[in-house]
């Protein structure tokens, strides 16, 4: 498994990534998600490896979100005092089918 995965940040929420594949690029991520996100601000690209260690999420994961719906939402760690930050949680879990 490779996956030239490209990565962008939110300007809205410190934290926040969105990964989608290189050659797919945004087109597969909601309407309704890029909405709340804000414009993406492309961070990085890289390349998805098995064995790779990413800081917040397994490569096991993120190349399973991105087979499945296009796309994988890193969210910033729990802040409970933080509604928005809420918001996109449930956002996220409705987006993700769970």
């Amino acid at each position: 498994m490779k996956i030239i995965c490209e990565i962008y940040r939110s300007p809205k929420e410190e934290g926040m990534y969105l990964y989608v594949k290189k050659e797919e690029g945004l087109s597969k991520v909601p309407d309704e998600l890029l909405r709340v996100f804000g414009k993406p601000q492309q961070a990085m690209v890289l390349l998805l490896t098995p064995g790779k260690k990413l800081a917040h999420a397994s490569v096991e994961k993120v190349a399973e979100s991105l087979e499945e719906k296009g796309f994988y939402l890193q969210l910033p760690p729990r802040n409970e005092r933080d509604p928005e930050a809420e918001r996109l949680r449930a956002l996220n879990s409705k987006l993700s089918g769970n």
